[in-house]
């Protein structure tokens, strides 16, 4: 050991094949790195380079067909199921594209889902859900459901449930792609603000180098593999 500490996320050779008919594709082919606690990185590639995948994968939401895949510790490559479950829930947060919001809820509703589904309390769980949206701006959203919202507010809703469980790392599929020019730059001050304010390692897939260059670390991705990493 050389006495430098772990970092956060560590790939080795990573693999993700799929069976199309009677081909097989490597979605994600082979790729190595690392991302240090309270980076701010960005996976950036054309439609079809393997980035979502990459992201499905280091959420857990996929396994690899091989590699090696290490968050705080633990090989998420093969972890049990209720491992990967707890892992889901307490060490990751999701931001997607489309929000994901459920219609009929309210916006504190929408946050307290993930605190429901972690045992809190109800008391705790609205708390929680008050303060989080107050951090994000929605103090006064609290009772508003998602058809009356906008869609910068819809995904400050988003992020805000996302951080409902204090995870470790905020993975964010193309947060920007449903919000125009002005609303997308405040979403990604707020998700810088959160990563630096709060060290909160954060994972952005986007195909907009704009929104890549709010990044301390960027993986550039192409045919499944990584062409560029690079830290500015």
């Amino acid at each position: 050991m050389n006495g430098q500490a772990e970092p956060l996320i560590r790939v080795v050779d990573l693999v993700r094949r799929y069976k199309m008919g009677n081909n097989v594709v490597a979605a994600v082919n082979g790729i190595s790195f690392v991302i240090e606690r309270g980076c701010f990185a960005a996976i950036i590639g054309a439609s079809g380079s393997g980035k979502s995948t990459l992201l499905n994968l280091l959420g857990g939401l996929e396994r690899p067909t091989s590699g090696q895949l290490w968050v705080a510790g633990q090989d998420i490559a093969r972890a049990r199921s209720g491992a990967l479950n707890h892992y889901r829930q307490r060490v990751i947060g999701f931001i997607f594209q489309s929000f994901n919001l459920l219609s009929t809820r309210t916006a504190w509703e929408n946050v307290e889902l993930p605190l429901m589904i972690a045992g809190s309390n109800a008391a705790q769980r609205r708390l929680r859900a008050r303060e989080l949206l107050t951090q994000v701006g929605l103090s006064h959203r609290l009772d508003h459901r998602p058809n009356i919202l906008s869609g910068g507010e819809q995904q400050r809703v988003a992020i805000a449930r996302a951080l409902a469980n204090q995870p470790a790392i905020l993975l964010a599929d193309e947060p920007t792609g449903n919000l125009d020019s002005k609303t997308g730059a405040e979403v990604l001050a707020l998700l810088r603000g959160l990563n630096r304010e709060q060290n909160l390692t954060m994972i952005l897939v986007t195909h907009d180098p704009k929104v890549a260059s709010y990044a301390d670390q960027v993986i550039q991705m192409r045919d499944g593999s990584i062409v560029e990493g690079v830290v500015s």
